[in-house]
């Protein structure tokens, strides 16, 4: 019996592992942050030394044209500004959808840099992993930071 070219491929795609079919999404974008509830506190007799924990908010502007809020907690440990911060942080598109990641990075000379790793996602990001980065930019914005943003994101 003759297979046709159209059943060949068919057959052939029906046999790949699941995980060939998975996806790998780029998502890059701009992040403005707020504090919304902040906690400092000075380390005794360290000078200069603080600890930093609370809720915060921010709006990203996807490369794509989507919008996404972040609802995120974060802390901080500095020394004269200087330190390490990590947190975790859900972004919720307007669809529903979100990626919620645990991020590390530190602050030096007054500029944030760290790293995302994907715990979990809903809707379009269902059971995503993933990893990501963002960097702090120069603003205008007082008592607000702005971010340049990145997302690899995985999905079965």
């Amino acid at each position: 019996m003759r297979m046709s070219c159209a059943s060949y491929f068919i057959l052939a795609a029906l046999s790949l592992p699941a995980t060939a079919l998975a996806g790998e999404q780029v998502l890059e974008f701009k992040l403005v942050t707020k504090p919304i509830d902040v906690k400092i506190s000075e380390v005794a007799n360290v000078e200069g030394q603080t600890v930093t924990s609370g809720k915060m908010f921010g709006v990203a502007f996807f490369k794509d044209g989507r919008i996404a809020v972040k609802d995120f907690v974060n802390s901080a440990d500095l020394l004269k500004g200087s330190g390490p911060i990590y947190g975790y942080s859900t972004y919720t598109f307007d669809d529903g959808s979100s990626i919620t990641a645990r991020y590390t990075g530190a602050i030096k000379d007054g500029r944030a840099k760290g790293e995302y790793t994907i715990l979990s996602g809903t809707g379009a990001y269902a059971n995503a992993t993933g990893t990501g980065g963002f960097e702090s930019v120069q603003s205008g914005f007082k008592g607000a930071g702005l971010y340049d943003g990145r997302f690899i994101v995985k999905t079965p």
